[in-house]
């Protein structure tokens, strides 16, 4: 068992996207995950998650995984969850992992634990 985290600044993430616009959404999230994410914290949760599944995974972002390698959804009940692209799956082969997500007083935080 593996476990990441990572926690950022909201504002951060704000400055970021009044900077770029979509264009920074775009760098790091699914469209699929765009449509999920609505607030600057939900955005922020989403950055905090990936680097901590990337940290999980002792790799990082980078030539290993891309953030567009890990898609977080949500559930029936509307916890977070997250899937690899089919290639990164085959590279990481995890078994199991949970993911939770967070943001109060300015940061999001994210802690994921996997199983490979």
């Amino acid at each position: 068992m593996k476990i990441g985290t990572d926690i950022v600044q909201i504002d951060r993430i704000e400055k970021s996207l009044t900077q770029f616009g979509d264009k920074f959404k775009q760098r790091f999230l699914h469209p699929q995950e765009i449509d999920l994410v609505h607030k600057t914290a939900s955005i922020a949760g989403f950055w905090a998650a990936k680097e901590a599944i990337s940290k999980a995974l002792g790799c990082g972002i980078g030539k290993e995984l891309s953030f567009h390698d890990i898609i977080i959804t949500k559930d029936s009940r509307g916890a977070p969850t997250f899937i690899l692209t089919p290639q990164a799956q085959e590279h990481h082969k995890i078994k199991t992992s949970s993911l939770s997500i967070s943001h109060d007083g300015g940061f999001a935080i994210a802690v994921a634990v996997i199983h490979q």
